[in-house]
């Protein structure tokens, strides 16, 4: 266990240097994981750990055939490594729950009926756990309950366990049973391709992801460059040129220098102009969207969001509605534009 200090706080991080993959396979050599689900963290996590030599099967209904083939395109076999959830539960020591939130709350009744003594429930997300008044999942007070939390998608997760970068995931311990909960938990987050991890707790992941996701990550972020984009249509601007200057450079120049060495790297590294009017305009944002920020968590925090993606994600007609809203943004000339910029990109010319 490292100490690592960020911005004057001290915080556990572990890391593959602590950890190593031989370590890893060594603790859980006599496990058998099962994957739960086969959608969007499913794939990688399953992948990744059957890449790095861990014993793996998959829980997945047959009659869902989209994700049942997808399973077997990737490799996995029926009656071998691929079962229905069920059968998958009852022959695992860790069972991997990565469904949508809203499945598992649905499922939880077959999930719950499989576990056995000693068993590993591990989670990605604290979402289940923490608002159990909406989810009714209460685990067996005799198994472990973990949480390993990548820090991006499955496709990221896979993308860069086969490049080797890894990628940062949180973890937390919510019930120690068996008196192992913390290694098991640590070497499944190296296992799955982690590059380290830093210690949380289950309610901080969930207040923590769902603020970013509806925030910086996604909302946030397509509300800000929708509203740009439309100001500067507004005043007169092309379609190209209004995309250009709110997603193209950000997503293809700017953001990379963030990424690479910060913020503070990037404002020392544009154009003088750009630097000042950046400078000026960074707090005013900042403070226009503070009291939105703090609604937002609030709704979070008091279970608001999660009583509304049950509700949404459990209608009958959920996924027609989604499509309406997707399409939407889709067909919006903010993204028709963005398509057109996309295909004019170098590596992209002369492929249709």
């Amino acid at each position: 266990m490292a100490k690592m200090n960020f911005g004057g706080t001290e915080e556990e991080v572990i890391t593959r240097d602590e950890y190593p993959l031989e370590k890893c396979r060594e603790i859980l050599k006599d496990e058998t994981i099962t994957i739960i689900g086969y959608g969007v963290q499913g794939p990688a996590q399953a992948m990744n750990l059957r890449d790095n030599g861990i014993k793996v099967i998959i829980g997945q209904w047959p009659e869902h055939k989209e994700y049942w083939e997808k399973a077997v395109k990737d490799g996995w076999v029926a009656g071998e490594t691929l079962f229905p959830i069920e059968e998958a539960v009852e022959k695992a020591t860790v069972i991997q729950y990565l469904i949508s939130d809203a499945g598992q709350k649905a499922q939880w009744p077959v999930i719950k009926a499989g576990l056995k003594k000693g068993d590993a429930l591990y989670f990605s997300h604290g979402f289940s756990i923490v608002y159990k008044d909406q989810t009714e999942i209460i685990p067996p007070d005799d198994v472990d309950v973990i949480l390993v939390a990548p820090k991006g998608s499955g496709t990221s997760v896979r993308r860069n366990f086969l490049d080797g970068s890894g990628i940062n995931s949180s973890f937390a311990i919510h019930q120690d049973a068996t008196g192992r909960a913390r290694e098991r938990c640590i070497a499944l987050g190296i296992a799955i391709g982690s590059g380290f991890l830093f210690a949380t707790t289950f309610e901080k992941e969930v207040h923590s992801d769902l603020t970013g996701e509806r925030g910086v990550l996604i909302g946030a972020l397509g509300g800000v460059m929708e509203a740009q984009y439309n100001c500067l249509r507004k005043n007169g601007h092309s379609p190209s040129e209004a995309f250009n200057e709110t997603v193209e450079e950000l997503t293809q120049s700017l953001i990379r220098l963030v990424g690479e060495n910060g913020m503070d790297y990037m404002y020392a590294n544009v154009s003088a102009t750009a630097q000042r009017g950046a400078l000026d305009w960074h707090p005013k944002f900042r403070d226009a969207v503070a009291p939105v920020f703090d609604e937002l968590y609030t709704s979070v925090k008091n279970g608001t969001e999660t009583k509304r993606v049950l509700e949404a994600n459990s209608a009958a007609d959920y996924l027609e509605k989604l499509r309406v809203e997707l399409d939407a943004i889709k067909n919006s000339e903010m993204w028709q534009a963005g398509q057109t910029v996309r295909e004019l990109r170098p590596e992209n010319q002369g492929k249709k």
